[in-house]
């Protein structure tokens, strides 16, 4: 069984009047997460949040390619592309804890068949079958080459992490990811990013007109894989994501 996700800390402050998130003090794990959810595929992003809560078209338009018979598609179109596509990182070591789904087998669950003999060749014609980029679901289907039947079964590999990547990753320093860990950083309620300090810390106060400091709170949280899949769908619903997630506004 694989560990669990370690959970990220975040704090927030809280305007207790307003009952928002002025913004947070994240730290480099919590960016990386924000980094990341833009790099994700549009498909992958609605399979993440599922149909049923997809504002809008695209739920529906996701739910048809489902259910729409490959009969209609064009010879090589997987739907697969466009329903889990595969999701691309700099390096597999700077996943963020999000519950991604495994990158799919190309063919999907079917079986796959290729000729038995693309690979062979007979000595004493010379003659060697030449259908090895095509295949079939079926194994009684006729090789278009040497009409032999295309019964050969054939296995999905999935990709290895390949061990220079691990070595890239950790000649990066910080422990990989996209940002760097030597500062703190601002994550406003619309999740716009910026290096904290003081100026930055005065200015978002100033800008939502709080002059009551009493008004305002601490509040320590732990993003986990819920909140991580809450911040997703939030972004596409609203700019007030940090209070829709952690105030249930």
């Amino acid at each position: 069984m694989a560990a669990a996700a370690p959970a990220l800390s975040l704090k927030l402050l809280i305007d207790k009047k307003a009952q928002k998130v002025v913004f947070a003090e994240a730290q480099k794990p919590f960016v990386d997460v924000l980094f990341y959810l833009m790099s994700l595929p549009l498909g992958t992003v609605i399979n993440l949040v599922t149909e049923k809560s997809m504002v809008g078209a695209l739920g529906k338009l996701y739910g048809s390619i489902v259910d729409l018979s490959e009969t209609y598609l064009q010879p090589g179109t997987n739907k697969e592309t466009f329903l889990s596509p595969k999701v691309q990182t700099p390096f597999p070591s700077e996943m963020p804890p999000l519950p991604l789904p495994a990158a799919a087998d190309p063919v999907g669950n079917k079986q796959v068949y290729v000729c038995p003999r693309y690979d062979s060749h007979n000595y004493n014609t010379g003659y060697r079958c030449r259908t090895a980029a095509r295949y079939s679901n079926d194994a009684a289907a006729c090789c278009p080459d040497c009409k032999s039947y295309m019964n050969a079964l054939m296995s999905y590999v999935p990709a290895v992490t390949a061990p220079a990547a691990a070595e890239a990753s950790s000649s990066k320093g910080e422990g990989g990811g996209y940002v760097r860990g030597v500062a703190t950083y601002m994550v406003m309620d619309d999740l716009k990013v910026m290096p904290q300090s003081t100026i930055s810390t005065i200015t978002a106060l100033n800008e939502q007109n709080i002059k009551d400091f009493g008004s305002l709170e601490v509040k320590v949280v732990n993003l986990g894989v819920d909140a991580g899949l809450k911040l997703l769908k939030a972004s596409l619903q609203t700019e007030s994501v940090l209070t829709t997630v952690f105030l249930g506004k």
